[in-house]
């Protein structure tokens, strides 16, 4: 009788038996298909978010140059004081524009950013914190002015009521691009944007009767002596985010308060020309960012520049999906071995039960081949009920247990995160105010929101911006899925009837019927 047959008879005549092993190996092959799916979808859910981000690479300065030149007495000489005093502080916009002429560039976001204090036409929005302290700040504006380092030229900056970011466009800003800022009314910083020309906030407009047309005048302190300048408003934006304590706790940090321009009203303000805080540049294909690296760091001075890539916050922005592609994997490997080890021992009591149907064959002849095969075709025809019903159920499966497994990792991903931050560090909803009062707090001395940071801060936003958290996995099975189950099925099944056999086979004939 020829060995598939005897195998199909085997199995319609042991239902309790087939029906125990059915369950078992889909069981088996539901947590596999699971594993597989969950794995895909998080490597495909990887790429999509890294393809639609791009990459990007800030400019910006070499800050132990610069605070060294802050700090000019720490350890050096008078003649390397002379030297260090000269230390650039701010990127120069001819290099930052070369930069982004380069191939492979799909934007790039030139940043600027002062503070200026309120005209007589014109209040900003005061918080409870900011406005408690307005008097003890305005008392100890002058104090503050003494300790402010004298670099760029001997500029000294104090803390006022508005932060003025400078930007050559507001398309690029990560709040817009992020959908936290809107353009409500009028229109946003281009390139053709004329000088004094202004984008404020909703709030601001409304506190102060302002619409799009209307004029200002904000005042800047540079080098002891007061500027007014006149600002006319373009573009209104509403800013949905909220703000975070440390930007409470004055009124230039307060999101609310943050005045766009265009690059050059921000430079004049700061009583500079040409010059920015930060270039962040988005790549279009993220696999060329190491060799754009390369080639920029190449062609600029890194005693004076930095250039710094966002490698490391894209793997901090993935990390959960990361990790549950690791997690997905290792389901994959110990469930395979699990149902390797548990089929085989089923099959081996099975085949325990059959000593003497397999002392019979073997004494007419079978080949033990033919026998190990015919436990093989009980087993695949098992496997192929199996699959068939974890393809129905694994993709349920691998649903729930992939969106839970994602739930938990960002959660844990997120209190991390939190922990290890402190007031004004990198954040989306705080980019402009972030880069905004460390350029502050970094020339007048004083704390700002996250100062010393905001290069990175920028750098951050504009890594994120486009790609928003990842709250749910797009789990589909695919006939790729489904075949690579099969493979791993088939391969459970084979090396399950190789082990269970062994005992029974390497026996003779003889000693099998006479132990029964």
């Amino acid at each position: 009788m020829n060995f598939i047959k005897r195998a199909w008879l085997a199995t319609k005549a042991k239902k309790g038996r087939t029906a125990l092993l059915i369950l078992v190996t889909s069981a088996i092959l539901i947590f596999v298909l699971a594993g597989l799916t969950i794995k895909n979808a998080a490597d495909s859910a990887v790429e999509s978010a890294k393809s639609e981000a791009g990459a990007t690479v800030t400019l910006s300065v070499n800050r132990e140059a610069m605070m060294k030149a802050f700090n000019p007495d720490s350890d050096s000489s008078s003649d390397d004081s002379s030297d260090d005093s000269s230390a650039t502080t701010s990127v120069d916009l001819a290099t930052a524009k070369s930069i982004a002429e380069k191939d492979g560039v799909a934007s790039y976001l030139f940043t600027t950013t002062t503070t200026a204090t309120a005209g007589d036409d014109i209040s900003a929005i005061s918080t409870s914190s900011s406005t408690s302290s307005d008097d003890s700040d305005s008392s100890s504006d002058d104090s503050s002015d003494s300790n402010q380092p004298s670099g760029r030229g001997g500029m000294e900056m104090t803390s006022g009521d508005f932060t003025i970011t400078g930007v050559n466009s507001t398309d690029y800003v990560s709040d817009f691009t992020s959908g936290t800022s809107e353009i409500t009314d009028g229109v946003g910083i281009t390139s053709d944007t004329a000088d004094n020309s202004a984008v404020i906030s909703s709030d601001l407009a409304d506190a102060n009767d302002l619409s799009v047309g209307d004029t200002f005048t904000v005042t800047t302190t540079v080098d002891d002596t007061e500027t007014s300048y006149t600002l006319t408003v373009v573009g209104i934006y509403e800013n949905s985010s909220t703000a975070t304590t440390a930007q409470m706790m004055s009124n230039a940090s307060n999101p609310q308060n943050n005045i766009y321009t265009n690059l050059t009203t921000a430079d004049t303000m700061k009583g500079e020309t040409d010059t920015l805080d930060s270039a962040v540049y988005t790549l279009s294909n993220p696999e060329d960012m190491d060799d754009f690296v390369d080639e920029v760091e190449s062609e600029i001075d890194t005693d004076s520049y930095s250039v710094t890539s966002s490698d490391e916050i894209y793997e901090q922005m993935l990390s959960p999906l990361n990790n549950i592609s690791s997690i997905a994997q290792n389901i994959v490997i110990l469930v395979a071995i699990a149902g390797a080890v548990i089929l085989t021992l089923i099959v081996i009591l099975s085949i325990r039960e059959r000593r003497y149907e397999i002392g019979v064959l073997m004494s007419l002849g079978e080949n033990r081949i033919k026998i190990i095969g015919q436990f093989f075709m009980e087993l695949f025809m098992v496997t192929v009920v199996s699959l068939i019903i974890a393809s129905f159920a694994g993709n349920f499966v691998g649903n729930v247990l992939g969106n839970q497994l994602l739930s938990s990792s960002t959660s844990t991903e997120q209190t991390t995160q939190n922990s290890g931050l402190n007031g004004g560090g990198p954040g989306q909803d705080t980019n402009s105010s972030d880069s905004n009062n460390s350029d502050s707090g970094q020339k007048s001395g004083a704390p700002g929101d996250g100062g010393g940071r905001g290069d990175m801060g920028n750098m951050v936003s504009m890594a994120t911006s486009s790609t928003q958290a990842i709250d749910d996995l797009d789990i589909k099975l695919t006939g790729t899925d489904v075949a690579k189950l099969g493979g791993i099925a088939l391969l459970i099944s084979f090396v399950s009837t190789i082990l269970a056999s062994i005992g029974i086979i390497r026996m003779k004939p003889k000693d099998i019927l006479s132990s029964n």
